[in-house]
C-alpha cells in the first residue's frame, strides 16, 4: 500500500481508462464534488443525468476514502437489484482491477442483504415447519410449490453463497419463506448447530473485511431506525437511486395487521403456550375479524369503539402468549424447539406491536398525529387477501435527520434530484433543512419546517446538478396535447385514444406507453389492438423483464404498463422513440397516506397539494421521460396527453423538473417528426425542430 495516496483526478483517469471508456465533465465535477464532502463531513445531493457515468463518479472517491485515513469501509446503497447486480457483478471488479496498481493492492467489495435474503441451513435441515397457514403441510408433496422447496433442498448443497438472488429460476416467496428466517427470528450462531457454516454470518463477515459495502435502502433503513446493527462500522454512505429512498424508508417503518396474522401467530403458539392461552389469541383473532369487517375500507380519521376494543383484545392476548414462551425458553438447548419459540415468539410480538402502534396513533388530536392508519380491503377474487390494518408514518425526515445523517457523511445521487428546478422539495423530505428555492411556486412544493432546529449540528448539506452528456433540445420533442379534453374518471377519453393511434401510427410502432392504472393501460390496449398494425404487448401478460425484453427485439412493438414501467426500463436504440403518458400522475385522491400527508402540510400553514401530490407527479414524470433518452445517439418523443401540464398553475413546476426538451403543442409537428424518425436509418435520426 502506498505510504500517500493518488490524487482522486489520476484515479479516476485510471479507472475510466481501465474500462475502455472516456472521461466526462459532468463525472469529474461529481467525483470532485464527492471527494470534497467526504473530506469535509458535509451532506451532498448530486443530480446526474442519464450517460453521465454517476457509478465511477462516486466509487472512485469511495474507495480513495475506505483505503485512506479513516481505514471503515465506504456503503453503497440502491433501491433496485439491477443496480446492485450492475455494482457488484460488472462495476465494481472492473474498477478494482483497474485501480490496483495505482494503490498497492485491489479494493475489496461485498454485498450485503437482510437475513431473509439468505437460505437458513438450521431450517433446511429439518428444524420447526413454517404453520400450516404458510405451508404445504407436505412441503415435499406433488405440487409446484413443492417442487421448490425441493429444488431449494437440492440447492442447498451446492450453493456458496445461499443467496437467492443466485438461484434461477426463481421460487415463490411462499417456497421460500420455508428455508430462510428473518433477523428476529433467527436464534443466533451461538445456538445454532448450522452457525459456523450460516450463509448470513458469512455475508456480514465478508462485508465486515471489505472496503466498498453494496446493499439496499431497506437494509439502510433497518440499521439505521430499528436499533438493529447490521452494517459494519462506517462514516460514509452513498445513496444511488435516492429518489426512491422515502418510499422505501415509509415502507420499513411501517406495519400491518390483520385477522389472518393474528390466527397464524395463535397457531404458531400451538402446544407451546398452552391451548388456554393460544385459544384466547384465536378467539380474539375472530373478534377482530368480525370488527374489520364492519370497518369501511380507506384512511381511518377515527378509531370505531368495536375496532378499538377488538385490537386491545389482540394486543394483550398476544402479549400473553409471548410472556408465557419467554418464561419457557430460558433453559432449553434444543434447536428445534428453540427455533419454533422464536417464530411463534417474533410473529406475536409483531401483533402486540403493531396493535398498539395502532391504537396509540390516536393518542393526540387529528392535526397533530404522528401516523396514519387505513382498512386496505381487497375485491379482486383473483388477488383476494384478508383486511389488513396498515400504519404508517407521515413522515420519515425526522428519523433519517436523526438516524442516517448526523452519524456520518450521507452522499445522495440520482437523475432524479431537482423538483421544481430545487433540491428542496427532496431535501425537506430527508430531512434537511431549507436552502433557498428559485420561485413561489417552488416554495410551495416544500413542507413547513417540522419543530427540529433547522441549524442542528450535522445536517450541513449542498445540491450539485452536473447535468447530462444529451442535448435534449436536440434530441428529443417534449409534445403535450393541450388541444385534448382534461382527464376524467371514467377512463380514458375517445380522444385520447385516437390522439395515442395517430402517434404510434405515425411512430412505426417504437412506443412504450406508461398510464396512470392497469385499467387505462388494459383499456388503450384492447382499444387499439388490431387497429394500429403492429405487436401490442401489454403489462400483465407475462412477466414483466420478459415483456420489455420482447418489446426491445421487436422495433416495430409497442409496449404499454404502468407504474413499474416509469422507472427502471431501458432500451437504448430505435425500439423506443415514442414515450406516451397518458396523464399527470398524481396519487389518487383516496390514497391514504399521501391524503394524510397533505393534511398534515396543511394543517402546518403549507401547500399540501403542492408539497405532497405535486412534488410526488414531478418525480415520476421526470423517471418516465427519462425512459426515452438511454444513449446519445437516442432521438424521439415525448407525448403527454394530459393538458393539464399546458393550462395548469402547477404545470410550470411540473415542466421545470424535467430535462430541457424542444416543446410543442402542435400534434402535426410531432407527427411529422415521428414520421421522419421511422425513415431514418438507426443513427443517422434528425434532429428535433430548432428553437
Amino acid at each position: 500500500m502506498p505510504s500517500e495516496l493518488p490524487e482522486m483526478g489520476v484515479l479516476l483517469t485510471a479507472a475510466v481508462s481501465g474500462i475502455g471508456g472516456a472521461q466526462r465533465p459532468g463525472q469529474v465535477a461529481m467525483a470532485e464534488a464527492v471527494q470534497r464532502a467526504m473530506e469535509s463531513r458535509q451532506h451532498l445531493a448530486v443530480q446526474a443525468g442519464t450517460g453521465t457515468g454517476k457509478s465511477l463518479a462516486y466509487l472512485v472517491p469511495a474507495i480513495r476514502h475506505a483505503l485512506g485515513e479513516s481505514g471503515k469501509p465506504v456503503v453503497i446503497s440502491t433501491a433496485t437489484i439491477a443496480l446492485q447486480r450492475q455494482l457488484i457483478e460488472r462495476d465494481l471488479p472492473r474498477l478494482s482491477a483497474s485501480l490496483a496498481a495505482s494503490l498497492g493492492r485491489e479494493p475489496v467489495f461485498a454485498i450485503l442483504k437482510g437475513r431473509r435474503n439468505y437460505l437458513c441451513l438450521n431450517k433446511v435441515h429439518g428444524s420447526a415447519p413454517e404453520d400450516p397457514a404458510d405451508s404445504l403441510f407436505d412441503s415435499r408433496s406433488v405440487s409446484a410449490i413443492g417442487r421448490q422447496v425441493t429444488r431449494l433442498h437440492e440447492w442447498a448443497a451446492t450453493t456458496d453463497s445461499g443467496d437467492r438472488d443466485e438461484l434461477v429460476p426463481g421460487v415463490d416467496d411462499r417456497a421460500w419463506r420455508q428455508v430462510s428466517v428473518n433477523a428476529r427470528e433467527c436464534i443466533g450462531a451461538a445456538k445454532c448447530p448450522f452457525g459456523s457454516q450460516c450463509f448470513a454470518e458469512q455475508a456480514r463477515e465478508s462485508a465486515g473485511e471489505a472496503d466498498i459495502v453494496v446493499t439496499n435502502h431497506a437494509l439502510l433503513a433497518i440499521d439505521a431506525i430499528e436499533n438493529n446493527i447490521v452494517l459494519p462500522e462506517h462514516d460514509v454512505v452513498v445513496i444511488d437511486e435516492a429518489h426512491d429512498l422515502v418510499d422505501r424508508v415509509t415502507s420499513v417503518a411501517s406495519g400491518e395487521l390483520s385477522a389472518a396474522a393474528v390466527d397464524t401467530a395463535a397457531r404458531r403458539c400451538g402446544r407451546l403456550a398452552g391451548e388456554e392461552l393460544s385459544g384466547r389469541l384465536r378467539g380474539a383473532a375472530e373478534g377482530l375479524e368480525l370488527a374489520l369487517a364492519d370497518t369501511q375500507a380507506g384512511r381511518l380519521d377515527v378509531l370505531a369503539e368495536q375496532l378499538a376494543e377488538a385490537l386491545a383484545v389482540v394486543r394483550d392476548a398476544a402479549a400473553a402468549c409471548a410472556a408465557d414462551l419467554r418464561r419457557q425458553a430460558g433453559g432449553d438447548d434444543d434447536a428445534d424447539r428453540l427455533t419454533a419459540m422464536r417464530v411463534a415468539t417474533v410473529a406475536l410480538d409483531e401483533v402486540t406491536e403493531n396493535a398498539s402502534r395502532i391504537i396509540d396513533a390516536y393518542a393526540a388530536e387529528i392535526s397533530a398525529r404522528l401516523e396514519v392508519v387505513w382498512l386496505d380491503r381487497t375485491t379482486s377474487e383473483e388477488s383476494a387477501r384478508p383486511d389488513t390494518l396498515r400504519v404508517a408514518p407521515l413522515q420519515v425526515g425526522g428519523l433519517l435527520a436523526e438516524r442516517l445523517f448526523k452519524p456520518g457523511t450521507v452522499i445522495l445521487t440520482s437523475a432524479t434530484l431537482t423538483l421544481g428546478g430545487s433540491f428542496e422539495p427532496l431535501a425537506r423530505q430527508w430531512g434537511l433543512p431549507q436552502r433557498g428555492v428559485p420561485d413561489r411556486v417552488a416554495q410551495a412544493a416544500i413542507e413547513p419546517a417540522s419543530d427540529q432546529g433547522e441549524a442542528d449540528s450535522g445536517l450541513d448539506w449542498t445540491g450539485l446538478d452536473v447535468g447530462s452528456p444529451f442535448d435534449h433540445r436536440r434530441s428529443a420533442i417534449l409534445y403535450v396535447a393541450r388541444h385534448l379534453p382534461q382527464p376524467g374518471r371514467d377512463g380514458l377519453p375517445e380522444a385520447y385514444l385516437t390522439e395515442l393511434r395517430e402517434l404510434i401510427e405515425a411512430s412505426g410502432g417504437r412506443t412504450l406507453g406508461l398510464f396512470s392504472s392497469m385499467r387505462a393501460a388494459r383499456q388503450a390496449a384492447d382499444a387499439l389492438r388490431g387497429e394500429i398494425g403492429v405487436p401490442l404487448l401489454c403489462q400483465g401478460e407475462d412477466s414483466t423483464g420478459l415483456l420489455v425484453t420482447k418489446f426491445a427485439e421487436d422495433e416495430a412493438s409497442c409496449l404499454f404498463g404502468t407504474l413499474s414501467l416509469w422507472q427502471g426500463v431501458d432500451v437504448p436504440g430505435p425500439s423506443l422513440q415514442l414515450v406516451v403518458i397518458d396523464r399527470i400522475p398524481f396519487p389518487r385522491p383516496d390514497d391514504p397516506l399521501a391524503s394524510a400527508r397533505q393534511r398534515a402540510v396543511a394543517a402546518r400553514g403549507g401547500n399540501g397539494f403542492m408539497a405532497v401530490a405535486a412534488s410526488q407527479a414531478a418525480l415520476l414524470l421526470a423517471q418516465g421521460t427519462g425512459r426515452l433518452l438511454r444513449t446519445v445517439d437516442d432521438r424521439g418523443v415525448i407525448a403527454i396527453l394530459d393538458p393539464r401540464l399546458a393550462t395548469a398553475r402547477y404545470g410550470s413546476f411540473l415542466r421545470a423538473s424535467l430535462p430541457p426538451y424542444w416543446s410543442t403543442y402542435d400534434p402535426k409537428i410531432v407527427r411529422s417528426a415521428l414520421r421522419r424518425l421511422a425513415a431514418e436509418p438507426a443513427g443517422t435520426a434528425a434532429d428535433a425542430p430548432a428553437s
